[in-house]
């Protein structure tokens, strides 16, 4: 009797293949889309997923200016930024952010569903916001994805 041992083959940055997607956030609630956008990052979409390798896709949002809230987030949620002297603490709620930096608010729901490491920094840099129906990226011919 012969013993059969099987390897479990784990992703690394070397066999990763990655894929370009657009995502088109019109009309799309912001913690719903934040938190598709940020599996896909991850890489959990994948069979091969693996939380200790960056085997995410990169993610172009376009129309980022027309994602909503529900209820009254618009006026209740804030957002803070710290420039680290004293005093330095500014405090924005949403409609604020959406009016000034409409980008923003997505961004942060993104960042803060991914993990707070290097990694996490990493597939940050993946993500790539516009505010219109246009991007860059044509030359990555990236597929539209379908949640």
């Amino acid at each position: 009797m012969s013993k059969i041992s099987y390897k479990t083959q784990y992703p690394t940055n070397e066999t990763v293949e990655r894929e370009w997607f657009v995502v088109d956030a019109d009309g799309e609630k912001v913690g719903r889309i934040a938190s598709k956008i940020a599996s896909v990052l991850r890489g959990k979409h994948k069979p091969t997923y693996s939380p200790h390798v960056d085997a995410g896709d990169h993610v172009i949002v376009i129309n980022a200016d027309k994602v909503r809230f529900t209820g009254h987030k618009m006026e209740q949620k804030t957002y803070l930024t710290f420039s680290g002297y004293t005093g330095g603490q500014k405090s924005r709620n949403a409609a604020e952010l959406m009016a000034k930096f409409p980008d923003r608010v997505l961004e942060n729901a993104v960042r803060g569903m991914l993990p707070k490491t290097k990694l996490g920094r990493q597939m940050f840099k993946k993500l790539f916001i516009y505010t219109g129906s246009t991007h860059p990226h044509q030359a990555q011919q990236p597929k539209e994805f379908k949640f």
